[in-house]
């Protein structure tokens, strides 16, 4: 029986259960990671999920501390943090949010100043799975595969005596990935997407080596597209607050006559609720990344990947989930 049809049936048993999860981002240049990260607190205070960690895999020196403000918004500033020292270096239209204060404080308590404050992506990474029960953590990768491709090459250390590849293996139940595209993007049959592009190396590594019996689902650049966050919602459904930074984040970067397209907030969807019938799934397969960052889909049998299929009135489900779970009040407010 394929792997993704396992896994279904996995969840479904584990279902009262709250999902562990570990949510890497890039978050620094697209304000979609910040709306994921919100939904993530929000499925975390219906407990829905758990959130274990939260891992950077892009540079920039605000990374940590905007990431610290939003778990601490949520009233969840314990959360570990880890970034990556080696990736693609990124500016960004709201990072900077994090440093607005109001008198001598900052509007958004934090406590990491500096993104190399923060301890390695794959430090971190390594004690969380390692602490984690078997089968039991969620991964969800939402930008580069800088962190996850480390991960999968790391060696057994202090912090275990398991190898990567291995700790994968025992505790990861499911990879839950936005990345690719594998159908044609308004007929170019050759589109590039960005989380690949920027980093081709750590996807081809991430491919390449993550291990075949853990499944990787897969949603691509279409699927993101078809599901925009609704403008409305950012002028009405934040004002609980006088300042929210989820609100501002989306406006620095957006504007406030823009429907967002939802890619990353996607994977955080299908990888808490997959059941849920937001989604439909691809056969199995495997998915490859060549040279120049394009994505190729191969159908295998037993095969360890599968992407996302979405259709009209899917679409409809998932916009509505995303705007009620991005908009939830915190429950710490």
């Amino acid at each position: 029986m394929m792997l993704c049809i396992l896994l279904l049936g996995v969840t479904h048993l584990n279902g009262a259960e709250p999902v562990s999860v570990v949510f890497d981002t890039d978050i620094s240049g697209d304000v979609d990671d910040v709306l994921a990260l919100a939904m993530l607190h929000a499925l975390a205070d219906r407990n829905e999920c758990d959130l274990k960690a939260v891992t950077i895999s892009k540079i920039n020196p605000l990374t940590a501390p905007f990431v610290d403000a939003v778990n601490t918004f949520y009233g969840r500033g314990e959360i570990p943090i880890g970034v990556t020292r080696d990736a693609q270096k990124r500016d960004s239209k709201y990072l900077s949010l994090v440093k607005t204060k109001e008198g001598s404080e900052f509007r958004y308590p934090h406590d990491l100043l500096a993104s190399k404050d923060a301890p390695d992506a794959v430090s971190v990474l390594r004690k969380t799975l390692a602490a984690a029960e078997d089968r039991s953590v969620v991964l969800i990768q939402v930008g580069l595969a800088a962190n996850l491709a480390d991960l999968v090459e790391s060696p057994a250390d202090a912090i275990s005596p398991l190898t990567g590849k291995e700790l994968i293996r025992q505790k990861v139940r499911l990879t839950s990935v936005m990345a690719g595209a594998f159908s044609p993007v308004n007929g170019n049959n050759h589109f590039l997407e960005a989380n690949v592009r920027n980093g081709i190396g750590s996807m081809q590594r991430f491919a390449e080596k993550w291990p075949r019996e853990s499944p990787v689902v897969w949603s691509d650049f279409l699927i993101g597209l078809a599901a925009p966050y609704p403008r409305e919602s950012v002028a009405r459904d934040f004002d609980y607050l006088p300042h929210h930074i989820v609100r501002e984040a989306y406006l620095l970067h957006s504007g406030p006559n823009h429907d967002r397209p939802t890619w990353d907030l996607t994977s955080v969807l299908y990888a808490v609720r997959p059941e849920d019938g937001y989604f439909g799934l691809s056969e199995p397969g495997l998915v490859t990344v060549e040279e120049d960052g394009f994505t190729k889909f191969q159908p295998e049998a037993n095969g360890r990947d599968c992407y996302l299929t979405m259709d009209d009135q899917q679409a409809i489900r998932v916009i509505e989930a995303q705007r009620s779970l991005v908009s939830q009040p915190p429950l710490a407010k």
